[in-house]
């Protein structure tokens, strides 16, 4: 499952589904959360349901309620028979998390099996230290993301970012233990959103650092951003030629620990760099 970006549409928003699904996302995620008012999640969820039954050419995630709040039961009773291609769930906290939702799946007439799950894994306190745990549930999860936005709140910080909008301390801290925690799990890594669509050069310039760090993908809030965030996570032509030439370097000398390729000494960890950039084409 290629997941460079991952589309937003506020799932009490049917009109704007088809819309989404031609945007060119590699996945859309349908929400019931955050976007959704109280009095809204059961049209929402009947619109989900209906439209993911009525046969879809894109990749679909539902973004569930979070487990503590009393709905994920209705969410998975409605959704679930309608077959999405992943579950994307809020708050996570660590594998007990992915368990707990793994139980209400299979609870009465639901079905047992969940599709592949992509927690938000640092929205809580407590979740940054359950993030090491995800490994041991890795065969369940499409990957880990994160949020910049719940956290602060839960914890009393005044903002998320500094003057010049780069991440506070603590938050960046947040994102690079998820990126820790999806590698070590050998899960995508997916970036949070970025909360501006009126500027693409700073949303370039977050993609580009996003992929430099090592995610592998990224969530949207509009289709305007989609183009920026696949092209940033697809390799170029150049990069691509390099990285068949070290592979093709180390077949060839199926030995050797280091090479020469170009006027440059290359070894094991530019060979891993090089299957990961194939491997996004």
């Amino acid at each position: 499952m290629k997941l460079r970006s991952l589309l937003f549409v506020p799932g009490d928003r049917p009109e704007r589904f088809d819309k989404a699904a031609a945007s060119g996302a590699d996945a859309i995620i349908l929400d019931l959360e955050d976007s959704v008012a109280p009095e809204r999640k059961g049209m929402a969820r009947d619109a989900i349901a209906q439209w993911l039954a009525g046969g879809r050419d894109c990749t679909a995630f539902v973004r569930v309620n979070p487990l503590e709040g009393g709905q994920t039961p209705d969410d998975l009773a409605i959704i679930l028979p309608a077959a999405p291609d992943g579950i994307m769930l809020p708050k996570a906290e660590g594998a007990a998390s992915i368990l707990a939702l793994e139980e209400l799946a299979g609870a009465g007439r639901l079905p047992s099996i969940l599709p592949p799950i992509l927690p938000i894994a640092t929205e809580t306190p407590a979740a940054l230290f359950e993030l090491g745990s995800y490994r041991s549930v890795r065969d369940r999860l499409a990957g880990l993301t994160w949020g910049a936005e719940d956290l602060p709140a839960s914890i009393g910080a005044t903002s998320a970012r500094e003057a010049d909008g780069r991440y506070t301390a603590p938050i960046e801290m947040a994102r690079s233990l998820t990126l820790f925690a999806a590698h070590a799990a050998g899960v995508a890594a997916i970036d949070t959103v970025f909360p501006r669509i009126d500027a693409m050069d700073d949303l370039a310039a977050y993609v580009g650092r996003a992929r430099r760090d090592g995610f592998t993908g990224m969530m949207a809030i509009h289709p305007v951003q989609v183009a920026a965030i696949n092209a940033g996570f697809t390799p170029t032509p150049a990069e691509v030629d390099h990285a068949r030439a070290v592979v093709d370097a180390f077949a060839a000398n199926p030995g050797a620990g280091v090479l020469k390729l170009d006027g440059k000494m290359i070894d094991r960890p530019h060979l891993v760099q090089a299957q990961r950039v194939l491997a996004a084409i």
